[in-house]
């Protein structure tokens, strides 16, 4: 049985722990909360922005762009990775990389060869570790991210895509719910334009999408949605991109919270355990001190 002094040298341990996860709990929630905010303001943008481009993926000159173009038989593929660069997350980083396993398997069984892109050290460092093809890696993105910031990321996909290295490219990222709630998603990022993947291997691997609503949408547009193509394509890519990385950024805050919150409610039931131990270890050595002393006296009567 340990001695009070362990106890309570165990008790002020604990205790300074409890401090710090509560410390990056706060800041968790705080950072979060703006997460949320810079989430919830991009989604309806992003959202009528897809819609418009499947639109536009209906037209004659859609077929011959080289973005929204499909390709015959899909060798090669690429998969962005977003994960977060710090741990004490809970199974945030865990979670999406091993979705991306499962989802390479299936792809795999297609007959393809995928290669990875890796947004954040954790991704990155758990790709590596599992023999994975890794080509780009970005870390230490800024907090909060701009649209610029995500240029970089696109262009290693697009480059490679436009000049046939890749045939398919894919997002796998965190869709933020709540603070918590989250889910590890797979989305197609090129060809810019949605695919049915209800009768292949990784189709429980996607977000369900509506392939008919947004093309039957009656547009007009000024110019000529041929001549609109050059020009919106490109920033659709980085515009798809920028929004899988704020909701992977708020599902990572969020689950940092939850892990944090959660590791301080249990410093502080361990505090509890710790504190009733050392007051059985002080009650026992008084006794024994009692008994002692007792003992003594009734020897010199």
């Amino acid at each position: 049985m340990a001695t009070e002094r362990e106890l309570k040298t165990r008790i002020r341990t604990v205790q300074n722990t409890s401090q710090i996860t509560s410390a990056l709990a706060a800041i968790s929630a705080s950072k979060a909360n703006r997460a949320q905010s810079r989430v919830q303001a991009t989604r309806a943008y992003a959202g009528k922005a897809f819609e418009i481009l499947n639109n536009l993926a209906s037209s004659a000159a859609a077929a011959v762009h080289p973005m929204l173009a499909d390709r015959n038989g899909v060798e090669n593929v690429a998969v962005i990775v977003i994960s977060g660069d710090r741990g004490l997350a809970g199974p945030y980083n865990s979670e999406i990389i091993r979705l991306v396993e499962q989802f390479s398997e299936g792809l795999t069984k297609m007959g393809s060869k995928i290669s990875y892109v890796a947004v954040g050290r954790k991704g990155q460092d758990l790709l590596i570790r599992r023999g994975m093809n890794v080509i780009a890696t970005f870390t230490n993105m800024p907090d909060p991210p701009q649209q610029t910031d995500i240029t970089p990321v696109a262009q290693v996909v697009v480059d490679d895509y436009l000049s046939g290295k890749i045939d398919q490219v894919f997002i796998a990222y965190t869709d933020f719910v709540n603070m918590v709630t989250r889910f590890p998603r797979i989305k197609q990022l090129l060809p810019l334009k949605p695919t049915d993947f209800s009768d292949m291997p990784v189709s429980e691997f996607f977000r369900s999408i509506d392939l008919t609503d947004s093309t039957t949408a009656d547009y007009t547009y000024e110019p000529a949605a041929e001549q609109l193509l050059d020009a919106i394509v490109p920033r659709f890519v980085d515009l798809q991109l920028y929004q899988s990385y704020l909701e992977s950024l708020a599902s990572e805050h969020s689950a940092r919270y939850v892990a944090m919150n959660n590791a301080t409610d249990n410093a502080k039931a361990l505090i509890e355990d710790l504190t009733l131990a050392r007051n059985k270890a002080r009650q026992s050595a008084i006794t024994a001190e009692i008994l002692d002393i007792v003992g003594g006296a009734e020897a010199l009567a």
